[in-house]
């Protein structure tokens, strides 16, 4: 018991070190997140928005691993379905033991309620937010996940709403209420658990810039599009990218 309270206190201290400092409800939230369903922070199974937790796409299919999940099945609700439109409907079915009878959730996604980062992934949200609803509602989870909803891969707004207003200025502000492009950046890195630093000198070298600083809001825009769908359709393969920015240790003789 004593040793559970300690790695629940120590991941409380690293969210702080994360998000800041966190108040009441969230620090008694994020406990009770840990000691019921085993989420890590320092793994991203959780997100913090808004002084709101988060479940992530990742921290269900952990927690589906530790339970012991038999299998997920997903399909096309084909009549839905509408790919001129770009509009795609998923079912998945989670089976959390082999005498399960599964555990049903549907997830629909179109550009009218997804960011213009993932254009032309609707297809993946959809199956993503099916597969997440399916999990929650097969472990219990409370919480909505990340990309169920918010600006990262879903709005109430229409796209045109959404997105930001591109001026003269290089800064990475918002003028409209919407997260700047440094916030929306810092949720990718969040989200995926990748390295700032090698984020940084890989953005800076898509811009073709010295430094991010440097790079104009269209480009540092299409930046975070194109990380967002890299991080979501081969983590791997990204990690693999950002190692090769990666600076040598010089070893002395």
């Amino acid at each position: 018991m004593k040793n559970a309270g300690r790695s629940i206190s120590a991941s409380v201290r690293l969210a702080c070190t994360i998000w800041g400092p966190l108040s009441h409800s969230a620090r008694n939230s994020l406990r009770e997140l840990i000691k019921r369903h085993g989420l890590s922070i320092a793994g991203g199974d959780v997100q913090l928005l808004e002084d709101r937790w988060y479940v992530t796409h990742a921290g269900l299919l952990r927690l589906a691993q530790r339970r012991r999940c038999t299998g997920i099945r997903v399909e096309q609700v084909r009549k839905f379905c509408d790919p001129a439109a770009s509009r795609w409907v998923f079912r998945a079915t989670i089976y959390k033991d082999p005498t399960s009878k599964g555990f049903v959730g549907y997830g629909d996604a179109d550009p009218s309620n997804t960011s213009p980062l993932v254009r032309g992934a609707e297809m993946r949200v959809a199956e993503t937010r099916a597969v997440n609803r399916a999990l929650r509602k097969a472990y219990g989870i409370g919480l909505c996940s990340v990309e169920e909803l918010g600006w990262l891969t879903g709005s109430s707004g229409s796209t045109k709403e959404r997105t930001p207003a591109v001026g003269p200025s290089h800064h990475n502000g918002s003028n409209n209420g919407q997260p700047r492009l440094r916030d929306q950046l810092c949720l990718l890195i969040r989200q995926y658990n990748l390295d700032p630093m090698l984020v940084k000198a890989y953005a800076a070298d898509f811009c073709g810039t010295p430094t991010l600083k440097e790079a104009g809001r269209e480009l540092v825009e299409s930046f975070i599009s194109h990380l967002a769908t890299s991080a979501q359709e081969n983590r791997d393969a990204l990690i693999c990218k950002l190692n090769s920015y990666a600076q040598p240790v010089e070893v002395k003789p």
